[in-house]
């Protein structure tokens, strides 16, 4: 939790109060201790064990998809959106970095990493294609419709609203043009089985010690650029992989630098 002393922004109260209600959801859901081997890594998130329903949405080419797809592998959930500002290109950064350590584990055709939208208003999969170009990323990026987003996010427990955009707006980075609201959401990670099951559930924003290449970091804001420096509340890429490495039953190293 941010310190008192520190100025703290509505995005960041909602981020707080939803935070707080995805770990009481998931706990109340069903989760559940599982049995964890003295030779598998230690876990940071909640662990459980909740069968994901088939979900319907979009990926980047605009062909229907669902998590479904990704059974017999293990799949690294986040939310984010195209635009954001204060946290989703620092998970961006996380998720770089995780999937490097995973590749040079020889783990690549076992682990699927996933980014779904809380902007379905704004994220098409045009944008989501040009967000790809934009920062280099090779993973699958998702949206949908409204209400397929909310069903699928709610089943997560992840909370996400419209909210007014600072003055001056920031400059869309793909219309060229200001942009006229934000979108507040719950920060998660979240690992499920090959099975398709929940298994982790982790809050919070990425720490990665404050390294992110330069596309990333230029599309941070004031606020953005202290939780990359700061951040409150946060997981790491170490405690990530740890999470992921106790689903797959190993060790995953840290990336090779």
């Amino acid at each position: 939790m941010p310190q008192v002393t520190r100025p703290v922004s509505r995005r960041r109260l909602l981020i707080a109060l939803v935070a707080a209600f995805v770990l009481v959801a998931v706990l109340v859901a069903g989760a559940v201790a599982l049995g964890v081997g003295t030779s598998l890594p230690p876990v940071t998130g909640v662990q459980m064990d909740r069968a994901v329903p088939d979900l319907p949405l979009v990926d980047a080419s605009g062909q229907p998809t669902s998590l479904a797809a990704f059974r017999g592998r293990t799949v690294v959930l986040a939310p984010f959106l195209t635009l954001c500002h204060e946290v989703c290109p620092i998970t961006t950064g996380a998720f770089i970095e995780m999937e490097q350590a995973v590749r040079q584990a020889g783990l690549a055709g076992r682990v699927v990493f996933v980014q779904a939208t809380v902007d379905p208003g704004r994220d098409s999969p045009a944008r989501l294609q040009a967000y790809e170009r934009l920062t280099g990323v090779n993973w699958t990026l998702l949206t949908g419709s409204a209400d397929q987003i909310a069903q699928f996010w709610g089943f997560f427990g992840v909370g996400y609203q419209r909210q007014p955009i600072g003055s001056p707006a920031p400059i869309d980075w793909w219309t060229n043009q200001p942009e006229t609201y934000d979108v507040g959401h719950t920060d998660a990670l979240f690992i499920l089985d090959p099975a398709g099951h929940e298994r982790i559930a982790t809050t919070g924003i990425a720490d990665v010690g404050g390294r992110l290449n330069s596309t990333l970091t230029g599309m941070l804001d004031a606020q953005g650029l202290q939780n990359l420096h700061d951040p409150q509340a946060s997981w790491t890429v170490r405690q990530a992989l740890d999470d992921l490495g106790h689903v797959l039953g190993r060790t995953i190293p840290a990336p090779a630098s």
